[in-house]
């Protein structure tokens, strides 16, 4: 029991992998930096789970849904999920370490929150929502420690990363209000969604710069490959099995998962160092997603 939320032994431990795998997410784009440009390493992302969901949906023998006004939502959503944030991760990470882009990650269920309301998606903000959404605003003050100046998160890359978090989140309130609730099955959605991205990434190749891959670097391969198959395709199977076996709240419990799992994989294998503000920051974030997700009954 979670928060008063019973998740079955099955759950729990796809959650366990779920959060294991976007974790490691910020370590593979980091490995993939180091032979391919953010705006390819992002299209080669999109292509391969692209491939691997409408695989998918194939076996399973569903078609991707049709319809002109539902591909424009699907497109913007692809933009504001997708190849935003994968892109501007990609950028921050050619100079911030791949746990810091964890940390700055765990931002993102405050900033949800916050556009939610600035956009009078949800209703008027009981006091656990004030008050979680207040922390973790310290939260995101502490991690960036603006009295160091010229610290890594206090950079170019570290503003990247933390925009990719606001995109994310914005992503979520565009979906919550124009995909969700739809009678489309939610993989559907995805493998259209991912399609889409593809797209929009091949169509800004162009503009933001090309450079030539290298391929023969195997660790590069590995590392773009299982971020587009398993830290992508993978993932969105996984997270619609909890959702539809348990509900949207078991799925949330993964925002505590990633960034322990994003610092824990930097320091052991890429020898990074996250200060403790950073990880103290991150601690209050988390206790204020915690807090603004909580039902006002269960604050004392």
């Amino acid at each position: 029991m979670i928060d008063g939320l019973i998740v079955r032994p099955l759950s729990l431990l796809r959650v366990g992998v779920l959060g294991l795998i976007w974790g490691s997410n910020f370590l593979w784009i980091k490995v993939s930096l180091q032979g391919l440009s953010p705006i390819l390493m992002v299209l080669v992302r999109m292509s391969l789970a692209a491939l691997f969901l409408i695989t998918f949906q194939l076996i399973r023998k569903r078609r991707l849904p049709g319809g002109l006004r539902l591909w424009a939502h699907l497109v913007i959503a692809a933009a504001l999920a997708n190849v935003a944030p994968y892109l501007l991760f990609a950028i921050g990470e050619q100079s911030v370490n791949s746990s810091t882009a964890g940390i700055l990650n765990a931002t993102t269920p405050i900033w949800t929150v916050a556009v939610a309301l600035a956009v009078r998606q949800e209703k008027q903000p009981n006091a656990s929502k004030v008050a979680g959404l207040a922390l973790g605003f310290l939260g995101t003050l502490i991690i960036f420690a603006p009295w160091h100046l010229g610290s890594q998160i206090m950079s170019v890359g570290g503003l990247a990363c933390l925009l990719a978090s606001i995109s994310f989140a914005m992503s979520y309130v565009y979906m919550a209000r124009y995909l969700a609730g739809r009678r489309f099955d939610p993989l559907e959605l995805s493998a259209s969604q991912m399609g889409a991205a593809a797209v929009l990434s091949a169509c800004a190749v162009p503009f933001l710069g090309w450079q030539p891959p290298a391929w023969q670097q195997l660790d590069v391969l590995i590392a773009v490959t299982v971020l587009g198959v398993v830290g992508t395709g993978v993932a969105y199977v996984i997270t619609y099995r909890i959702i539809a076996d348990d509900g949207a709240t078991a799925a949330s419990i993964v925002t505590y998962l990633v960034p322990a799992v994003a610092i824990l994989l930097g320091t052991v294998v890429l020898h990074e160092k996250p200060t403790i503000t950073a990880i103290i920051g991150t601690m209050v974030v988390l206790a204020g997603v915690a807090i603004s997700h909580r039902h006002p009954a269960q604050i004392n």
